[in-house]
């Protein structure tokens, strides 16, 4: 297989799944090694980007995703009718921040943390899906212990979890984005 016919299988591939493919199973399908997959994606979006074009490929985890640029959105949501996107309040942020750089945690050590109760927040996230059960610590009650989901990361446009801020004004810029798009969304 040529290396235009390969991309075109993978862009294929991407396209119709609409969701995270991991590379194993886009070098199964093609029958090539993982690490040409993963140069061949590379550079179909690194193209994607330097064209700019209305979509892009982006990693999350070990397995790639296509998906509009989120410069369009207002495009888009006038088309589909304003898709609903997860309005997340300041309590919810800080709730899922603890979550994120504290997985696997209980509800009782997040409470510890923030001083109050979480157990509304922990239920909107995961209604929104940006958090899981991880299972249960070992020990008296055996507590459910939660951490963040894919859709956290494709969410917050994040590759992995390694890829979160380590220095506090990353994080103060990242809480300012969000803060702004929560109020952007509000004036809709």
């Amino acid at each position: 297989m040529t290396i235009s016919e390969l991309e075109a299988v993978i862009e294929a591939i991407l396209f119709a799944s609409g969701d995270i493919v991991n590379i194993k199973s886009i070098a199964f399908a093609t029958g090539e090694k993982e690490k040409t997959i993963k140069s061949v994606i590379e550079n179909m979006a690194d193209r994607l980007d330097e064209r700019k074009s209305g979509v892009q490929i982006i990693q999350i985890e070990d397995g790639y995703q296509m998906c509009s640029r989120s410069e369009y959105f207002e495009f888009l949501k006038k088309i589909f009718k304003a898709p609903k996107r997860k309005v997340l309040s300041s309590t919810l942020l800080e709730t899922l921040a603890i979550i994120a750089y504290k997985q696997p945690i209980t509800r009782s050590q997040i409470e510890e943390i923030r001083g109050v109760s979480a157990e509304h927040s922990l239920n909107k996230l995961l209604e929104y899906n940006l958090i899981k059960e991880a299972g249960r610590l070992e020990g008296l009650g055996k507590p459910i212990l939660f951490e963040t989901t894919t859709e956290f990361l494709r969410y917050f446009g994040f590759s992995s979890i390694d890829a979160l801020p380590e220095n506090v004004a990353d994080i103060e810029s990242i809480k300012k984005e969000a803060e702004m798009e929560v109020e952007s969304l509000r004036s809709v």
